[in-house]
């Protein structure tokens, strides 16, 4: 489970409870499916079949990630809204035929949209609707430094521990963040590449302070000296982060409850459910 599979469901439970009729279409034996299932959705195995039986009932069909978007742009019946997630460009070609099919898309944040209308979309298809996260238990503030652990060349893992070497403080690295989150001190959280970056709004709700690079979308969830601090990508930048909220206790607090903050009044599921039915609203009065 990644960022966009946890985005989905928690969309799908959002518009389940409002009263939609929704049906989550994901890959086989996928965690994403079983946790659907066991929260009380209609989950299928996403197939061809499947997407040209369900597209002909749905009133819409929203995929979330290119897998399904391709799929979707051969067969769904219904109008198709994609949500775009990464910061990649788009490439030409086929990808172009793709990216035309759409009636409209959903950026998760500004950057990402700049990527696609330099890709040629139009920004009247283009919304902007940020990620929504749980509100989570706050964190007792304890002594650990968590980072993820991501073997993706993009994520900065790598850097991430040679910063936390020069700063003299050992890294957990987190294959669970929630529960990480529960006793963490500071969270760091370095990319070469970020749409948005959903595990740091994770970090801003459990009320950890957050040092994040500043590329792509990050700088749009984290106001710098506010509610986490956004650093360049060397180990020098990423060393005083960590270093200097050590040092600053009071600092760091202050930070984390202004970023837990921002994820009430921003980036909460409500929020992020509540903007999305909008654009369905949209698209469907068009």
């Amino acid at each position: 489970m990644r960022g966009g599979q946890f985005q989905a469901l928690r969309l799908a439970q959002g518009l389940s409870q409002a009263g939609h009729v929704v049906t989550l279409l994901a890959r086989e034996d996928s965690p994403c499916l079983e946790m659907a299932r066991t929260s009380g959705l209609d989950a299928r195995p996403l197939t061809a079949v499947t997407v040209r039986r369900f597209s002909r009932q749905a009133d819409l069909v929203h995929a979330h990630d290119a897998r399904s978007h391709t799929i979707a742009a051969l067969l769904s019946v219904a109008p198709l809204i994609v949500s775009r997630r990464v910061s990649f460009p788009i490439g030409g070609g086929l990808a172009r035929w793709k990216y035309g099919r759409p009636r409209h898309f959903i950026a998760v944040s500004k950057y990402v949209k700049s990527i696609l209308t330099a890709a040629g979309v139009g920004p009247e298809k283009i919304s902007v609707v940020y990620d929504g996260v749980p509100l989570l238990t706050p964190s007792t503030a304890g002594e650990s430094v968590v980072a993820p652990a991501s073997s993706d060349p993009q994520k900065g893992t790598a850097l991430t521990v040679h910063g936390a070497r020069l700063a003299g403080v050992s890294i957990r690295l987190s294959i669970d963040l929630e529960q990480d989150f529960a006793d963490a001190g500071l969270f760091v959280y370095i990319t070469r590449s970020e749409g948005l970056g959903s595990a740091v709004l994770l970090a801003m709700s459990a009320g950890v302070p957050v040092v994040a690079s500043r590329v792509g979308g990050i700088p749009e969830i984290i106001d710098d000296e506010k509610s986490g601090l956004l650093v360049e990508n060397s180990p020098q930048a990423i060393a005083a982060a960590i270093l200097r909220l050590q040092k600053d206790r009071s600092f760091a607090r202050r930070l984390a409850a202004r970023g837990r903050q921002s994820i009430e009044e921003r980036f909460s599921i409500p929020v992020m459910v509540a903007a999305t039915t909008r654009v369905y609203e949209r698209v469907l009065s068009c």
